[in-house]
């Protein structure tokens, strides 16, 4: 799952000699990603130094240790110094687990709602999960806002049916998340903590939506089946995923209308837009690809086949140059972590990491 990252690129003075103290080439940059493992309740974090990556740790972060906690979502608070999970199983909750970015060592957790999912941390400090609810009867769940100071849930926000792809404007004050189950965009007022608007997702029926009414399915109807919800950098859109119908949706967040489609690979699941503003990165989860699309000209610019099948969440680096993509992968399988050169096009390195790898967030880059 993808982030956005306020403030994480981090200079030092260049090291001497054929390497720097960490192990990276002269003239490159050390690249940190935690990426989690949902069967193994683990978190690797990863180092590309712009040749080649490799996992540096792995944090067990399950809390039964005779069943499956599943870490799921992923995020780095904006200082660097935090980054946090959410545990998809409790009894019956989940819950969000802060870790410290220097020890990787437990700093706090809070008690969420059902199937926690994605989320992300605002510059001042709240951390908006979708409760997905993945398990048991369709029902309208939440987004659970926790603060990261205290770690305590301030609010429950009910939105849908299975909540998912949380994200932020830049400025912190905008949320939108996707309800598959209810075919609707949903966007949240992150200062009052409230549904602000609705848009109703189904193909060729896209309208804005009353604040406080979910709409009725009716059988038949064309689905679009939204696993994603991302904001432009400027805020002014919003790019949605529809996973059944293969389409990228883009919104005009003035209009609350779809300004463009984006005819994409089979299955698009999670998305992210470079900080630069000009690329959208998108997983094909049923198609085993990452497509880079020029949000200019409304193309498709590569389609980059991944290593395993199941390609899952995109965290991309603050200088726009690389997008470092999870794969589940099946059965047996380690999962995978590819790392995509944007400006090539190319997959430029893979490392294995823990079965079923997931979440995913962008923690520090170190230039040389």
């Amino acid at each position: 799952m993808a982030t956005a990252v306020w403030g994480l690129l981090a200079a030092v003075s260049p090291g001497s000699g054929a390497a720097a103290q960490d192990g990276t080439p002269d003239g490159l940059s050390s690249y940190y990603v935690y990426v989690a493992a949902e069967s193994e309740d683990r978190v690797d974090l990863i180092r590309f130094d712009g040749t080649g990556a490799s996992v540096l740790d792995s944090v067990f972060v399950g809390r039964f240790p005779t069943e499956i906690d599943g870490p799921h979502g992923l995020a780095v608070d904006p200082s660097g110094e935090r980054w946090y999970v959410t545990l998809a199983h409790g009894n019956p909750f989940g819950s969000v687990v802060a870790y410290s970015t220097a020890t990787n060592r437990p700093a706090g957790s809070a008690e969420l709602g059902l199937f926690p999912a994605t989320m992300q941390v605002t510059p001042a400090g709240l951390l908006f999960a979708a409760n997905f609810n993945l398990h048991g009867e369709h029902e309208p769940s939440s987004v659970s806002v926790v603060d990261v100071g205290s770690m305590i849930e301030v609010a429950q926000i009910s939105t849908c049916t299975m909540p998912h792809g949380s994200r932020l404007t830049a400025d912190g004050s905008r949320h939108y998340s996707v309800c598959m189950m209810d075919e609707m965009l949903v966007e949240v007022d992150a200062h009052r903590l409230e549904v602000a608007r609705r848009l109703h997702l189904s193909p060729g029926e896209e309208q804005a939506w009353p604040h406080d009414w979910l709409p009725t399915r009716p059988a038949g109807a064309p689905i679009c089946s939204p696993t994603w919800a991302h904001p432009s950098v400027d805020g002014r859109r919003v790019y949605v995923a529809c996973n059944r119908n293969a389409q990228v949706l883009e919104i005009d967040v003035e209009s609350w209308q779809v300004s463009r489609r984006f005819e994409t690979g089979e299955g698009p699941y999670n998305l992210d837009v470079t900080p630069d503003g000009t690329r959208l990165v998108v997983t094909y989860k049923s198609g085993q690809a990452t497509g880079v699309w020029d949000l200019a000209s409304g193309e498709e610019v590569a389609r980059i086949a991944n290593t395993r099948t199941l390609p899952h969440g995109i965290a991309i680096s603050p200088d726009s140059r690389y997008a470092f993509v999870s794969v589940e992968g099946v059965g047996g399988q380690p999962g995978t972590v590819d790392v995509i050169d944007l400006r090539k096009g190319v997959r430029a390195a893979s490392v294995d990491v823990g079965k079923q790898a997931g979440g995913i967030a962008l923690w520090k880059v170190v230039s040389r």
